[in-house]
């Protein structure tokens, strides 16, 4: 039987997404259905489609207690909405139905587990975190009459029942499930718990896979670990994190550690650590390995601390990333833009040549655009001091990419962009180019922008507010830069 909580969701997600114009929705990025969006959950190929569901509360655009929507997709970039799958109405997550994963049972039912939270008093230090099943069509979705499957009873000893979420479930190739949990151990900081299942519903703890000590900011929460080219990656979300360098700048940020894996035991070796995105507005990251094998990601495009900026404009509030296909190269994970995005290439326009002060090449103008620019280093003729390529631009406003080559330095900076409050609108990077080059590409939406550099070496990922009629694009150098590039219309 379908709640009436549920009922009253989706009720509510009916009424309020007629009030947002198609013009007003990002064209090719996931966005809320109604209201609010934040984490992306339980992202699976199933029946032919690709689920996403994500973190959602239908009535307002601002965090409430949690839902999940539920959207599919054939080619990751064009979205249909579902009824909403999850509502908060059973004892054990009836403050909220947190973030989770999905697998598909041998028997062809798509199993969803998620973070029942349940408040035992006033402050999130009385709220219990547990985790959850539910088992569905890929429509409706009942939940599990065991639930919850994991309790406190299931952490090991000095974990806060309070931190304890974001199971993110793995199928193994022996048949086998784990599952990895972010937890809040004794010390404050992160850790991932590592548990084992044969069916999917009966779980037990098998280890602490990871352990922050301090290192890496507090709370580690959206685990994800997956085998690629030969390693194994641990993908996390750690919350207050500090700068290292040119690291890790977002204090509620994403961290990449590669490293090895032993099943038997339970361990994760780490061998690197990285940022995966160096821009402003990235966070809470799910993979999938798609049937064609490539393993692709997506994230929630928003950054914890610029939220209420967001809702000056919208009566909605959430989008998730690109989709991006991901590799190791030079020992690091790079990503590149899902290449179903090339279908939409349409008018494309070209510009070669020297830039020495401001250029507005002819053809580059639009919000819904790829632009793939390279830049000369190696060619002394052409010494300049910066450069920089300004984009949803008009008379008044603009977004800007800019380069140093003395410093090394990417920067990404929105301060121009149209925002009222005084909040981080400014990332950097270091870069360096590759066989004398460096190399973008700039993809922007309606409402974003997401900066591939050097073949996807770095992401820089910013949401825009800027006016959508503010279309312009504009090379700016300090001196002489040799410039080639290329631009696209993306067409949906």
């Amino acid at each position: 039987m379908t709640s009436q909580t549920l009922i009253e969701a989706r009720k509510a997600e009916e009424i309020f997404e007629k009030q947002i114009d198609s013009g007003d929705r990002p064209a090719f990025h996931l966005s809320t259905r109604a209201g609010w969006m934040n984490d992306p959950n339980g992202f699976s190929f199933y029946k032919g489609e690709y689920h996403l569901f994500y973190q959602y509360y239908p009535y307002a655009p601002k965090w409430g207690p949690m839902h999940w929507g539920h959207a599919v997709s054939s080619d990751l970039l064009r979205w249909k909405y579902l009824p909403a799958a999850l509502a908060p109405d059973k004892s054990y997550d009836k403050d909220g139905c947190f973030s989770g994963s999905a697998v598909v049972l041998p028997d062809g039912r798509h199993l969803l587990m998620y973070t029942g939270v349940s408040m035992e008093g006033d402050g999130w230090d009385k709220a219990a975190q547990t985790q959850c099943l539910a088992v569905g069509d890929g429509l409706e979705y009942e939940k599990y009459e065991g639930n919850p499957v994991l309790t406190d009873k299931d952490l090991p000893q000095g974990a806060f029942k309070q931190d304890f979420r974001d199971p993110r479930m793995i199928e193994m190739a022996d048949g086998t499930y784990l599952c990895v949990v972010g937890s809040r151990p004794a010390d404050g900081s992160g850790q991932i718990l590592l548990y084992e299942s044969r069916d999917g519903f009966h779980w037990n703890f098998k280890s602490v896979l990871c352990e922050n000590r301090g290192r890496f900011g507090m709370m580690w929460e959206c685990p994800d670990m997956f085998e690629l080219d030969g390693k194994w990656m641990l993908l996390t979300s750690p919350q207050d994190m500090l700068p290292e360098g040119f690291e890790y700048h977002n204090g509620n940020g994403t961290l990449c550690l590669m490293g090895s894996f032993d099943q038997q035991s339970g361990k994760f070796t780490e061998e690197t650590d990285q940022a995966i995105d160096y821009g402003i507005d990235f966070y809470a990251t799910q993979t999938i390995l798609a049937e064609d094998g490539r393993r692709i990601m997506i994230g929630w495009m928003q950054n914890w601390d610029t939220c209420d900026l967001h809702m000056e404009k919208r009566v909605w509030c959430g989008q998730m990333s690109l989709p991006r296909e991901l590799s190791i190269r030079n020992g690091r994970l790079y990503q590149a833009p899902i290449r179903e995005l090339a279908e939409h290439r349409r008018n494309g326009a070209f510009f070669e040549g020297a830039v020495e002060g401001i250029v507005k090449p002819e053809g580059f103008n639009g919000r819904l655009s790829e632009i793939d620019i390279e830049i000369d280093a190696s060619d002394e003729d052409f010494s300049y001091q910066k450069f920089s390529v300004r984009f949803a631009q008009d008379e008044r406003f603009h977004t800007q990419v800019s380069y140093r080559p003395q410093e090394g330095t990417l920067k990404i900076d929105r301060k121009f962009s149209g925002s009222r409050r005084a909040v981080i609108h400014q990332r950097r990077t270091k870069v360096k180019p590759v066989d004398g080059k460096l190399k973008l590409k700039i993809i922007q939406d309606r409402f974003s922008v997401e900066v591939f550099v050097n073949d996807g070496e770095k992401v820089m990922t910013a949401v825009l507010y800027t006016d959508t009629t503010a279309d312009g694009v504009t090379f700016v150098s300090e001196g002489k830069t040799k410039v080639r590039a290329v631009k696209w219309d993306l067409v949906f």
